[in-house]
């Protein structure tokens, strides 16, 4: 029976190695070919660096599945990262639609001419397996993490596309793979290696003691890694590698906005990628510089995703606050000048005063025969009443007003070209 050896807290100098006791013949080839795939994880040589990442990655999901948005912003984040995530996968592996092309594709607006048709499918089939790990889990279902369901995703991948004439989708290889100067393991092994993979990663407690998000990531890059190592399938191995890793992700209790930031991440920092690919199959380096990188690009994708998640916030919070400024005030000429600061907070840019009267639809219609005066008159009530403000450009609105409803605290200087965690334009 396999075993798996851990301490028994989560501490950097108290864990021991993860490892796998396999029940096999010794002389298997891989040992020879592939002697990295050891299934073993020292993570009592992890360095600060990774733990602290963890812990972050930990917290900012942990706030980000915490925070209520409005229906149509959480949908719109959903979509966006879902597109954003699905093009990763398939680009990664050479697909060449662009970002918005892919938004359109899952959002089913998309039609591509028949030359370019597979690009569609490929995208087609990440963005239904995608949705299906997600479906399963928001209906309290429990996805196993075995052989077969590795199998299930290849199979979803390469659904309807051309395939050379030896590979069945789904189905384990049966003859080598060369991907570059990068041997996959070889085909006698690669069913034992999976269900390995799968024993180790399947224990209950991989690392008792640990938050369950941190056990997830670290079995999600894991994963990842081995897939591509073992490279068990003809085709679709790295979109196979990437759909284990959402799995695993959303499994562990990770928001699905966030479960897509690993695939991102490697897709746009593709030839820093593979370097640590490769570099993670020598005894000197292994596994742990590749997690610390993977660990480094999701804690970056968690603070962006935070920051547009506070801008929406602060959005809403400035919309009440205007609203507020007119609660008790019933007049056309309130009304008009409420939509006029909103409206004006739809823009990136200050406003010059000639182009006002067309801020939007509803502002033209509302200054429809009134005179000149009158925008003038408009716009000195809400600079007095401090709802916006003069520039050399225009005018634009003074949503720094609500940043004085955060709490008081001395930020601390940050070491130049250090992430910042600052609050956005709430406008």
């Amino acid at each position: 029976m396999a075993t798996l050896r851990a301490s028994s807290a989560w501490e950097p100098h108290g864990t021991e190695t993860l490892m796998r006791t396999l029940q096999q013949p010794s002389d298997r080839k891989y040992r020879k070919t592939h002697p990295w795939l050891t299934f073993e994880l020292a993570l009592r040589d992890a360095p600060p660096e990774l733990w602290l990442s963890l812990g972050e990655a930990c917290s900012k999901c942990e706030h980000i599945a915490g925070v209520p948005l409005q229906p149509a912003v959480r949908d719109r984040l959903h979509q966006l990262y879902l597109a954003k995530g699905v093009r990763a996968t398939t680009a990664i592996e050479g697909n060449t639609l662009s970002e918005d092309e892919v938004l359109q594709r899952v959002a089913g607006k998309r039609t591509l001419p028949p030359s370019r048709e597979y690009l569609g499918q490929e995208v087609d089939n990440v963005s239904a397996a995608v949705n299906e790990i997600a479906a399963r889990f928001v209906e309290g279902q429990d996805l196993p993490f075995t052989p077969d369901q590795i199998r299930h995703y290849n199979r979803l991948a390469l659904r309807d596309l051309e395939v050379r004439q030896e590979v069945v989708p789904g189905q384990i290889r049966t003859y080598p793979a060369v991907v570059g100067r990068y041997h996959g393991a070889p085909a006698q092994d690669c069913e034992f290696l999976l269900q390995e993979l799968c024993g180790w990663l399947s224990q209950p407690e991989w690392v008792p003691g640990m938050h369950p998000i941190a056990d997830g990531l670290l079995k999600a890059i894991v994963a990842h890694l081995y897939i591509a190592w073992i490279h068990p399938f003809g085709d679709g191995n790295g979109r196979t590698a990437r759909l284990v890793e959402f799995q695993l992700l959303v499994s562990a209790g990770t928001p699905t906005p966030a479960a897509h930031l690993l695939s991102n991440f490697y897709n746009e920092t593709r030839e820093e990628y593979y370097r640590q690919l490769d570099q993670a199959t020598e005894p000197r380096v292994g596994m742990l510089r590749f997690i610390e990188y993977a660990l480094r690009g999701f804690v970056d994708g968690l603070r962006e995703q935070l920051r547009t998640i506070r801008d929406q916030q602060l959005s809403i919070t400035w919309r009440d606050y205007v609203h507020a400024h007119f609660r008790d005030d019933a007049t056309l000429a309130a009304k008009r000048r409420r939509d006029l600061v909103l409206d004006l907070s739809a823009k990136p840019e200050p406003v010059p005063r000639d182009q006002i009267r067309s801020v939007s639809p509803r502002i033209a219609e509302a200054y429809g025969g009134k005179t000149g005066r009158t925008v003038s008159r408009d716009l000195n009530a809400l600079v007095r009443m401090g709802l916006i403000e003069r520039v050399p450009e225009g005018f634009r609105p003074k949503t720094d007003a609500i940043l004085a409803f955060l709490p008081l605290r001395q930020v601390p200087k940050r070491p130049s070209g250090a992430p910042s965690d600052n609050v956005g334009n709430a406008g």
